[in-house]
């Protein structure tokens, strides 16, 4: 019998899920309606594109900060690509984000591992110089452009309710697609497992023959490869282009996925956990708008739960922990 790998932070994840989608279907009249919860999903789908491209990088040890104002930067150069080539398909519209996407990733790779520079520092740096260019070279406009294919809704599912009608779209089914992408290369490939072993352990990694560079650019690659998706769908969902759309939603990802169980420390992630973590982000953020809650709490949960994450991956926690409990081994030793 097939058994998932689902470990204490997944079945935590999974109790809260449950337990808070009940509170909001008793405190709200729409939130446990299936129109709420297909938008409800097919809004996360971006964030979970976007959230495992960003496990691969923080489980090879290193963090990114740029990645949705790289996709931002995607979605105009794909929209301006495809009016010059005539519109094109899907195809060449996901073929031109991956590209682009994954050469702004590799971009930061070169100038984490080839100068040594710390990856939060770099990618600080290219989220300002990413941003600033965009702004620069587009005057902060929004272009509505875009071919038929982008724009036109494709469902995948469609239900009438009472409540009105409940779709899942194809926004869902390429965020499916990313995530057994994802899973394949951390699970079942060797390089997967170099990835986990230079974030557990770099100098050990090293000496067992494992290629830094290599795994450098192969995870932030990802993260671009994962982000350019991600951009597209969005643009798609949104059927335009804004330049700041996805301005801020670093944070919201990088919270959600910390939250799922990826330690900023590097080794250790899952793909379930990224998943269970931004549905639950997701779902806070929903309810508190249905609830008529101020965005701004939105914005201390989301603050908090990273403060939480970088303090539990710190090593004063690991010297704190074990100077607690050298004296009870103390004791059970005598």
């Amino acid at each position: 019998m097939l058994k998932l790998p689902i470990g204490a932070t997944e079945r935590w994840l999974i109790f809260v899920i449950l337990v808070m989608g009940a509170a909001l279907g008793v405190l709200t009249h729409t939130f446990l309606t299936l129109p709420n919860l297909f938008d409800l999903l097919n809004a996360s789908s971006v964030d979970i594109i976007f959230g495992v491209g960003l496990l691969v990088v923080l489980i090879a040890g290193g963090i990114d900060i740029s990645f949705a104002v790289a996709a931002s930067v995607v979605q105009y150069l794909t929209a301006l690509t495809l009016q010059a080539m005539g519109g094109g398909d899907w195809a060449l519209g996901i073929l031109l984000a991956g590209a682009f996407g994954a050469a702004l990733g590799c971009f930061n790779a070169f100038w984490i591992y080839q100068f040594r520079i710390v990856s939060i520092v770099v990618t600080i740096a290219t989220y300002n110089l990413f941003f600033g260019l965009l702004m620069f070279f587009s005057g902060g406009v929004s272009l509505y452009d875009l071919p038929d294919w982008l724009t036109t809704r494709i469902p995948v599912v469609s239900i009438e309710t009472t409540n009105g009608r409940a779709e899942i779209t194809i926004l869902v089914i390429v965020m499916i697609l990313c995530v057994a992408a994802t899973w394949t290369l951390l699970q079942r490939t060797s390089t997967g497992r170099q990835l986990y072993a230079m974030g557990d352990n770099v100098e050990g990694a090293r000496r067992i023959g494992v290629s830094l560079g290599a795994m450098h650019y192969l995870a932030y690659g990802w993260l671009g490869l994962m982000a350019g998706i991600a951009g597209l769908m969005q643009a798609h969902y949104a059927e335009e282009v804004v330049p700041n759309a996805l301005y801020g939603r670093e944070l919201n990802v990088l919270a959600a996925v910390v939250l799922g169980g990826a330690r900023l420390g590097g080794g250790r992630g899952s793909i379930l956990g990224v998943v269970l973590g931004i549905i639950l982000v997701g779902m806070t953020q929903n309810g508190l708008n249905l609830l008529g809650i101020s965005p701004y709490a939105f914005k201390m949960i989301i603050g908090a739960i990273i403060l939480v994450a970088i303090t539990l991956s710190s090593e004063g926690v690991g010297k704190l922990i074990g100077s607690l409990r050298a004296p009870r081994t103390r004791r059970m030793a005598q």
